[in-house]
């Protein structure tokens, strides 16, 4: 009994007891379960009563665990329990200590890593502590990236996906409100029940990020946890889930640590004024080391193109962004509806779609005096692609000419509006109108070097797609040339003649038989191998059936004898295509494609390099093309364009305040306060320069109107006289 009282008071020291030995203190331990069980009870009504004594019986428990998993398999549900019922009425060192003891018995593999997750993923959005908050989100990403770190867990993933879909769709059913005017204050949830949802909405879209930045999630199942986001009520979801798919990260939790920018004017004022102690000096090199750091790996934005591409039912998503931007157009604000209008353009471009009630709502806001407008225009031009009606986009144009280019407006403008006419003009050149292509090349006559360099580029364009367009003068010598030949563009709506063989496809059967030929492997090896190819995997189901199948006579069994030498010959052919069956039957990959393509280009340069004819070298030329167009196909990068794309070169902008003294700085590193290179500090002895030293620097015409050289000009025979006497009076003196 003294043994058993001294140890129950002293539970570290049983704890240990218990581990170097479970059975011989299993008795001392169901003492302290019970103890737990009768607290657990009281702790229920009165949360605040012996809270101490049940955070050390829940650490204790859960570290000896593993010692009696039969005792305690109903341990881990109760804290879940207790933490998702009971949550608003703990106090924060008990919910930091039950999440810590949650996440222990996952190390100790207890429970479960999708029972872990079930039970944190709910405290993210109620929790307002921003260090158990953050402990939290570190936990369920590392859990998840572990899990996933060798292979995908696809059970895991599954489910994790499944409760950030749930998180998002919960609040969908809500009324859309919108961040314009007056709307921006009903933005916020009206009663607890909204605001949670919204916040599970936000961790959700967050989680998901994450791990897709971290790579621990590369899969359409994720990107459409974000696509449902974009059409949150809500405009902060919304608006994290499209900087997503933009590519941007203006939208993360303000409250991420990681995330914060540092001022590092802010840090050196604090320096000056707060009190100077080592410590302080120390974290101040630290915050500006990462500032530092942060702004040196600081890249371009990129579209996230993989997310895009990965959208299920582009057309859907792309008509339901329409939708919203239609009909909820006085509800959000102008930088908001810019944000749906870059994506809904990338997703148009990306996958060639036609949602055409998006170029009538954007021509109300094609003005050169519209707030934002070249994010506008670079939306506008990303929309149309080759398979977009001309009907649809020739009004647009003629409304960026009528706006941004006329003698009305800056050079600046009409060097914009030439630059989105040409990038529209790129993607679809039938929108076009000859009259006004005409007019708008002439403006490669201006004095303006960014307007002529956008009608010049607007001109070489139709040089190369359409030449027809242009008058003859116009054309240029190859386009001219090129039409001579006959080679005229399709008009919208066509296409080249439908193939009806592989081109090059014996250059593909001599490469592939050479190769066999050094393996040492003959052509009824490579048959032997297509053989069996159809052939079910399920041995069972074969022998099944093999059992049910009849067996049937010979011909030679058969009473009727037909003589018919066309049925012979069909017998015979009918034979010859089986045996050939399997050569007709393989398949090309994309691996022997490309091969194709690499093995044609070979073969038109050396009959370049044979024959030298104009025809050989055309087939090259085209052939080049055709690589380069593909390679261009698979970086989806050069799909997308830049606001510097429409605004053109410009000139250099005045610099401001700031940026001169910047600049009076850096030229002052490295030199004394008042000092100077010449005289005294170029000198062994310190010293200025003599007055003689500076007469030799000042200006001939300076000299020649000084006093003393209009004296000697003036001077007489006598005083001439006077002044070389003296003169030779003390050289003699300075010789002795």
């Amino acid at each position: 009994m003294g043994r058993g009282v001294l140890l129950t008071s002293n539970l570290p020291q049983l704890q240990n007891l218990i581990k170097r030995d479970p059975v011989s203190y299993k008795e001392e331990f169901l003492q302290q379960w019970n103890h737990y069980n009768s607290i657990q009870q009281i702790f229920k009504t009165n949360p605040n009563e012996q809270a101490q004594h049940y955070k050390e019986l829940v650490n204790f428990i859960s570290q000896v665990a593993t010692c009696y998993p039969r005792e305690t398999a109903e341990f881990p549900s109760q804290l879940s329990s207790l933490l998702l019922q009971s949550y608003g009425v703990l106090s924060p060192d008990t919910r930091k200590t039950l999440v810590q003891n949650l996440v222990m018995l996952r190390n100790k593999d207890v429970i479960s890593s999708i029972e872990l997750l079930k039970s944190l993923f709910p405290l993210l959005p109620r929790t307002s502590s921003s260090s158990l908050r953050s402990y939290i989100r570190k936990t369920i990403l590392s859990e998840i990236k572990v899990a996933n770190l060798r292979s995908q867990n696809h059970k895991l993933n599954r489910a994790v996906q499944a409760m950030l879909f749930g998180m998002v769709e919960r609040g969908m059913s809500a009324e859309v409100v919108g961040d314009r005017g007056k709307l921006r204050a009903m933005n916020t949830p009206t009663n607890d029940q909204d605001s949670h949802h919204v916040d599970e909405a936000m961790w959700a879209v967050i989680l998901t990020k994450e791990l897709w930045k971290k790579g621990v999630w590369t899969d359409a199942k994720s990107v459409s946890i974000i696509a449902q986001g974009c059409f949150h009520p809500i405009t902060k979801v919304q608006s994290a889930s499209l900087y997503f798919f933009l590519g941007s990260e203006e939208n993360e939790d303000s409250e991420d640590e990681d995330d914060d920018n540092v001022e590092v004017k802010a840090l050196h004022h604090r320096r000056e004024i707060n009190k100077k102690t080592r410590s302080v000096d120390k974290k101040l090199r630290k915050q500006l080391k990462t500032a530092r750091k942060k702004s040196h790996n600081k890249g371009p934005t990129l579209a996230n193109f993989s997310a895009i591409e990965l959208l299920h039912d582009p057309q859907t998503f792309g008509e339901k962004l329409y939708d919203m931007l239609n009909i909820y157009d006085k509800r959000f604000s102008l930088d908001h509806k810019i944000l749906i209008m870059q994506l809904l353009s990338r997703v148009m471009g990306s996958h060639k779609l036609c949602v055409l009630g998006f170029y009538t709502y954007i021509m109300k806001y094609l003005v050169y005096r519209q707030l934002r407008v070249p994010s506008i225009l670079v939306a506008l031009a990303q929309s149309v692609h080759d398979l977009t009606p001309p009907d649809a986009i020739t009004p647009v144009i003629r409304k960026l000419a009528h706006e941004f280019v006329h003698p009305g407006v800056a050079s600046e403008v009409i060097a914009a509006g030439l630059n989105a006419i040409r990038e529209v003009s790129r993607r679809q050149p039938w929108a076009m109108e000859e009259d006004l292509l005409s007019d708008l090349i002439e403006y490669r006559k201006s004095k303006d070097k960014s307007v002529t360099a956008a009608a010049r580029g607007l001109l070489r364009l139709y040089r190369d797609v359409n030449p027809n367009m242009l008058k003859r003068r116009e054309r240029g010598k190859e386009s001219a040339l090129g039409l001579a030949t006959g080679s005229a563009p399709l008009p919208y709506g066509h296409s080249a003649k439908a193939a009806v063989d592989i081109e090059g496809l014996s250059l593909l059967e001599d490469h592939l038989q050479k190769l066999r030929e050094e393996e040492g492997i003959n052509g009824e090896d490579n048959e032997s191998m297509w053989r069996g190819w159809d052939v079910d995997s399920n041995d069972s189901t074969d022998s099944s059936d093999e059992d049910e199948w009849m067996n049937v006579g010979s011909d030679t069994d058969n009473d009727l004898v037909i003589d018919d030498s066309d049925d012979e010959n069909d017998e015979k052919n009918d034979s010859t295509e089986q045996a050939e069956a399997p050569k007709e039957q393989s398949i090309l990959t994309p691996a022997d494609f490309a091969l194709l393509n690499d093995l044609r280009l070979q073969a038109a340069a050396k009959a370049v390099e044979t024959t030298g004819g104009s025809k050989a070298k055309r087939k090259l030329a085209e052939l080049e093309a055709a690589a380069k167009s593909c390679s261009a196909d698979q970086n989806p990068q050069d799909e997308f364009i830049s606001e510097n794309d429409i605004l053109g070169p410009r000139k250099k902008a005045k610099a401001d305040y700031a940026e001169r003294m910047a600049s009076i700085q850096k030229g002052r590193e490295g030199r004394n306060k008042f000092g100077s290179y010449k005289g005294k500090q170029n000198k062994a002895m310190p010293s200025s320069s003599t007055n003689r030293e500076k007469a030799r620097n000042k200006p001939m015409m300076m000299m020649v109107s000084s006093g003393a050289v209009r004296s000697k000009k003036k001077a007489s025979l006598r005083e001439k006289q006077q002044k070389l006497r003296a003169h030779i009076t003390r050289s003699k003196k300075a010789h002795h």
